[in-house]
């Protein structure tokens, strides 16, 4: 899979170079290409930016440059053109796992008080927002996405890893303990050293409901609606006090 991300600020994208995307990104599993929107401004301060019509704090992507950017990266193409923007939909794990069924994204960073409008209508497909605040670009917030939707095309991490992990079917992730048994006077749960795996499953399964419907019961509500608990687990939620609501 291919990232194309257009930013002003190139420089702020170290991180995907590192752990695990550094990885996929050796193996060819995903491929990441940087475009600074600059290089396609044609006077020679580079300007990408100006002041807005109307007046008013602040200024405003131009739209030769940008559009010029999109068009050369998207090229004959037809990507899905993604800004990242505090107006866009909410980025959820379902979302993340739509787009990672696509071969290529192109990922657009605002900046400033926004990018002029007419970019937008014309050339973006879908906005995103990872959530309701407002950062000083869409460069944060493109690496949130890639790193989402990175890590769900296959090869990257082991399937079985992310099958059970928060927010993959509804629920929050159970928790997790590693040697020593006991550390600082606390002590595992004695069923994960029982060997009996059926059991280890139960309960996992049951700390999962646990943990969402005592830090997330929107979650649960959700997953209701969904069909996505079976009467085992509503079962074991109506223990917990649970009353459907």
């Amino acid at each position: 899979m291919r990232f194309d991300i257009l930013t002003l600020f190139p420089g702020m994208f170290a991180p995907l170079g590192e752990s695990i995307l550094k990885r996929a990104q050796q193996a060819g599993t995903i491929r990441i290409g940087l475009h600074n929107i600059r290089d396609w401004a044609t006077d020679r301060h580079r300007t990408a930016d100006d002041a807005p019509y109307g007046g008013g704090a602040g200024m405003v992507m131009k739209a030769a440059p940008l559009a010029a950017a999109i068009r050369a990266v998207v090229g004959e193409e037809a990507p899905p053109v993604i800004l990242l923007s505090p107006d866009g939909e909410p980025f959820t794990q379902a979302l993340a796992s739509e787009l990672a069924q696509q071969p290529r994204l192109v990922l657009v960073c605002g900046h400033y008080e926004g990018l002029d409008e007419r970019v937008r209508e014309s050339l973006i497909t879908r906005e995103i927002s990872i959530g309701d605040y407002v950062l000083t670009g869409g460069e944060l917030a493109a690496m949130v996405v890639v790193d989402a939707v990175a890590r769900l095309v296959p090869g990257v991490i082991d399937g079985e890893s992310i099958a059970e992990e928060s927010h993959s079917d509804g629920l929050l992730e159970y928790p997790h303990y590693t040697r020593p048994a006991v550390w600082e006077g606390r002590e595992i749960p004695a069923i994960l050293t029982s060997g009996h795996h059926g059991e280890v499953a139960k309960w996992r399964r049951r700390e999962r409901l646990r943990r969402t419907l005592a830090r997330r019961p929107d979650m649960v509500r959700s997953a209701v609606q969904q069909g996505l608990l079976d009467k085992h687990d509503l079962a074991y939620l109506a223990e917990l006090g649970w009353n459907g609501e």
